[in-house]
């Protein structure tokens, strides 16, 4: 037997422990104070005397409001009057400074003539300062002094052309409304924001995943130009606010989960079944993100798309995966949210905003092949052995009881490159667990695995004649 000096063994194990600590650790939620900060006058949004408070050193665990005591979670945390902190600078802040800085790159890109994308545009850093007492160049503010970065922006600039972005409804979206805090966040540490119309997510990124995206950026052009059609993430912006002596990296991306569709339960699957069950923390949550085994607990039988859907997004899926190989990019998820159209119909409409959430139609997304049925290859039929009269966006399956659903779908967490820490953190959990089992693995292993689960166990192919009218009165008798 392979003996292991102490010292070495103390050291693995130790990092180890630190691993599954910060993947536990409890979450702070203080995103509703944050959004009632929205009704306030911009003015008292960010008042030197408050953000003076950014200062003071924070612990791993800080009073809330309600004296109960939140842990910090990675970077963020909460502050003594129970407003959310990213890097000790508060979100109402970080905020303000996004949607300044995105105002000002915006409009002076808008004065550059469009051209062809260079090799070299994919390395442009620009960068501004605001003082809180304005310049030449960028208007006062009530926040302290910041400086705003924008990492290729002419290569981004195309990015958001090839999706049919215009400058004006981009700017539209995230600046002329207070951006949205999503809290349900999840265990990263990340801090999560909707811009008003459902459009646009923006996510705060670690240093190390924005650079690797940033190495990316070449590859990712290519392979837009190749299949715009697709469920990785689209990037529309990479940008960074530089507050109190502290990068924070930020990405714009696509929101695949429109806040007007009620979604009745949520899946994060990787393919893998080792320590993949929503925790009992989880599970208490409005909405959970449930994990692979409570999939197959939830729904044995899987999801079942008509032929061409389902033809079209494993095709999808495919293409999707082979890219992340080339990439060695591996640890990547499949979001899955659900609406039941059935159970929706027979939902009591609790309150007038429930009534309005679950009735009101999503509005038109603005990008192209943004929505989940845009997203998938191919000329998906529309309707087929399906009978649903509106998608909103979602893509249309049956369960086994016959029920008719939609399904909101993206491959999420892409920025994991196959590194040293990666390949530490497999062989580990490889000596005590199944090493086929594990999230983490080899880009190729990864890949394969993923696409079978995905197409063999979650989604499969209506049956030549299913008997949906008796597979519905069977679901209506059973118990919901």
């Amino acid at each position: 037997m392979l003996k292991i000096d102490s010292r070495c063994q103390l050291l693995v194990i130790s990092y180890f422990i630190s691993l599954f600590f910060s993947d536990n650790m409890m979450e702070t939620i203080a995103c509703e104070v944050n959004n009632r900060e929205n009704t306030r006058p911009k003015t008292e949004l960010g008042i030197k005397k408050e953000a003076s408070g950014i200062k003071r050193s924070m612990v791993s665990e800080v009073p809330y409001a309600s004296g109960m005591p939140i842990k910090k979670i990675g970077h963020r945390g909460v502050d003594s009057s129970g407003e959310t902190t990213y890097k000790k600078t508060t979100s109402s802040a970080l905020k303000g400074a996004i949607q300044l800085g995105i105002t000002h790159t915006v409009g002076s890109l808008s004065t550059k003539p469009e051209r062809d994308v260079l090799m070299q545009d994919f390395y442009v850093v620009e960068s501004i300062f605001f003082p809180s007492e304005g310049s030449n160049l960028t208007p006062a503010h009530h926040y302290n002094d910041f400086r705003f970065k924008t990492y290729a922006p002419v290569a981004f600039r195309y990015f958001r052309e090839l999706f049919g972005i215009r400058p004006d409804d981009y700017l539209y979206s995230l600046c002329s409304e207070p951006l949205i805090e999503l809290c349900n966040s999840g265990a990263s540490g990340s801090l999560f924001y909707v811009s008003s119309d459902d459009e646009f997510i923006i996510k705060t990124v670690q240093h190390k995943e924005a650079e690797f995206l940033q190495k990316l950026l070449p590859g990712y052009y290519m392979n837009l130009n190749q299949n715009p059609r697709t469920l990785l993430p689209k990037f529309y912006g990479l940008y960074c606010v530089q507050a109190g002596g502290k990068n924070i990296r930020i990405v714009v991306m696509n929101n695949l989960l429109p806040r007007s569709v009620k979604m009745h339960i949520k899946y994060d699957l990787k393919g893998s079944t080792y320590k993949r069950r929503a925790s009992q923390k989880e599970r208490e949550k409005p909405l959970p993100t449930f994990k692979d085994l409570d999939f197959l607990q939830d729904i044995p039988d899987g999801l079942f798309l008509d032929a061409d859907m389902y033809n079209a997004l494993c095709k999808t899926l495919q293409r999707d995966c082979l890219v992340l190989q080339s990439f060695k990019i591996m640890d990547y998820s499949l979001l899955m949210s659900i609406h039941n159209i059935d159970h929706a119909q027979r939902e009591p409409l609790g309150s007038e905003a429930q009534s309005s959430a679950d009735t009101r139609r999503p509005a038109p997304q603005k990008a192209l092949y943004s929505t989940a049925m845009e997203s998938i290859q191919g000329e998906a039929r529309r309707g087929g052995t399906m009978e649903t009269d509106d998608h909103m966006g979602g893509i249309p399956a049956r369960n086994s009881k016959g029920e008719r659903l939609l399904l909101y779908i993206g491959i999420i967490d892409i920025l994991q490159s196959y590194r040293f820490v990666k390949k530490l953190e497999h062989s580990w959990k490889a000596l005590v667990h199944d090493g086929d089992t594990v999230s983490v693995h080899r880009p190729g292993f990864y890949a394969e695995r993923f696409q079978r689960f995905m197409c063999n166990t979650v989604f499969k192919k209506i049956p030549l004649q299913p008997s949906w009218k008796s597979l519905k009165l069977q679901s209506q008798s059973s118990p919901m």
